[in-house]
């Protein structure tokens, strides 16, 4: 998977992966305001599935929306790309970038680094 999303993309892909599946207008209900048009909502859901992250089924007279990429793997991908893109693939740098910007305590850094190794060793 290496498609990007687009911030519109994105936060219709946050309502979905919150929602596991919904219509367009279930979609709409859980944006913020103003809302978009529903045309403008159903054809970002089309392109979604072009780009197959999103799969339908008919429910009704209408369709409901679902995931086809889970969340977790999106955000892998578009935290190594962040990682390769600005820190040369370093996650030491981009560690030590946040821990600057963020203000990170000695004790922030040890917590993520057991989370870094728990992960690791599963």
């Amino acid at each position: 998977m290496s498609k990007q999303l687009t911030k519109a993309e994105e936060q219709i892909m946050q309502v979905l992966w919150q929602l596991n599946e919904a219509s367009v207008k279930e979609v709409i209900a859980e944006l913020p305001e103003p809302k978009p048009a529903y045309n403008t909502v159903s054809t970002i859901i089309r392109i979604l599935e072009t780009k197959e992250f999103v799969g339908h089924k008919s429910k009704g007279r209408g369709y409901v929306y679902f995931p086809i990429i889970e969340k977790s793997s999106y955000s892998n991908q578009s935290l190594h790309k962040l990682m390769n893109g600005y820190f040369g693939g370093s996650f030491k740098s981009m560690v030590s970038f946040f821990m600057k910007e963020n203000k990170m305590d000695i004790t922030e850094l040890e917590n993520i680094l057991k989370e870094v190794d728990k992960n690791k060793n599963s």
